[in-house]
């Protein structure tokens, strides 16, 4: 066995349109419905560019595969969720225009920069830019 890549990142939500749109905006991310027996109205799939789902944004009520107890809000033990990314710049203007909070890190020892920034529901992200 041969772990290959991470597959998605699920948040579960009481605003599943707030933090959905939050995704699509910010990191322009192409929003779809779940497929069944997910519906619409209880989960939302954002892919990336190249059509992999990789974050699946779930309401309080949808119905979960392994059931157990949920609660929205700062992540428990996980404390964020990296993502590799590509133009810094225009991700700081975006932060700018929302009026969001963030911070700026620099590993000068591997090139690079990362941004830190919360979701709607106090998810921390970790936005890396590599040898930009």
């Amino acid at each position: 066995m041969q772990v290959e890549a991470l597959d998605h990142v699920n948040i579960i939500t009481g605003d599943l349109d707030g933090t959905a749109n939050f995704y699509a905006e910010l990191l322009d991310l192409d929003r779809r419905d779940g497929p069944p027996p997910l519906t619409p109205t209880t989960a939302q799939w954002m892919f990336d560019k190249e059509g992999r789902a990789i974050l699946h944004i779930n309401s309080l009520d949808c119905i979960r595969a392994y059931d157990r107890e949920v609660a929205p809000g700062p992540t428990g033990s996980i404390h964020h969720i990296a993502l590799r990314c590509r133009g810094y710049d225009r991700m700081i203007a975006k932060l700018d225009a929302r009026g969001a909070g963030y911070q700026v890190n620099l590993v000068e020892a591997i090139n690079l920069r990362q941004i830190f920034t919360e979701d709607p529901n106090g998810v921390l992200l970790e936005l890396n830019f590599f040898a930009e």
